[in-house]
């Protein structure tokens, strides 16, 4: 998966699920992907909240950990700044807000550390104890698009491979199952069906960023949720062609 901006309530479900991860950090960024934004709740809606990265000359030839945000650009002091007026009255405030407060004001130049300092210790907060790496720490990896994630699969011994759904036009170009069915490896899509709670605003807005269900539920009310909505993930060979 790749290290998403304060990612949703699904992202840390697969974290949960999988025996390891690896966090896709040397694949072409998406200018306008999840890696650089994403939604809180305010009292008038859905809020996006967009870091800010260096423009490269090409952005297809730019990788998500070699991404840098921009040098002294105040949108971290902005987010905390929305994240703190919009989730203040929240019921777990003072337990969460000090934790993003304090991610925030480490001195991170790379998006890409950011975001899994971020995620990392989030799933520290929750318990979830996932061993999880990145990929452009592992030696020997070979190939593109999902031939790469057949030699990560490889390098690790796994047999099993696991997906967010919407990947699935991604591995599946050539044949079912991609390059990883073709090795032998099953690939298995994560489902997960987004559960309510109550949020400091009336109403419910559903996919907003974890912190949304931490500051309303707290770090174990939170996990414990995500658990009880848990789906089966789902067989390649299974799915309707």
């Amino acid at each position: 998966m790749q290290p998403t901006y304060l990612p949703w309530m699904g992202y840390f479900d697969l974290i949960d699920i999988a025996d390891k991860f690896v966090f896709l950090d040397n694949v072409q960024l998406e200018r306008s992907g999840w890696q650089v934004r994403n939604r809180i709740r305010s009292s008038q809606g859905e809020l996006m909240l967009r870091v800010a990265i260096a423009t490269p000359k090409r952005f297809d030839e730019t990788l998500i950990h070699q991404t840098q945000f921009v040098t002294g650009h105040p949108w971290r002091k902005k987010h905390l700044k929305s994240i703190q007026m919009n989730y203040q009255k929240a019921p777990y405030f003072a337990q969460v807000y000090p934790l993003l407060e304090s991610l925030y004001q480490k001195d991170e130049t790379s998006l890409s550390q950011f975001n899994i300092s971020v995620i990392n210790a989030l799933c520290t907060f929750m318990g979830i104890n996932t061993p999880r790496m990145l990929a452009s720490e592992l030696v020997d990896i070979e190939g593109i698009k999902d031939a790469r994630l057949t030699s990560i699969c490889k390098h690790l011994d796994a047999d099993q491979y696991l997906s967010p759904l919407g990947a699935m036009a991604y591995i599946e170009q050539e044949s079912s199952g991609g390059d990883l069915g073709e090795n032998g490896i099953d690939v298995f899509y994560h489902q997960f069906v987004h559960p309510q709670y109550t949020q400091v605003y009336d109403g419910f807005i559903s996919h907003l960023s974890i912190i949304d269900a931490l500051f309303n539920l707290g770090p174990q009310n939170t996990v414990t949720l995500i658990r009880q909505f848990r789906q089966a993930p789902i067989n390649y060979t299974s799915l309707p062609r």
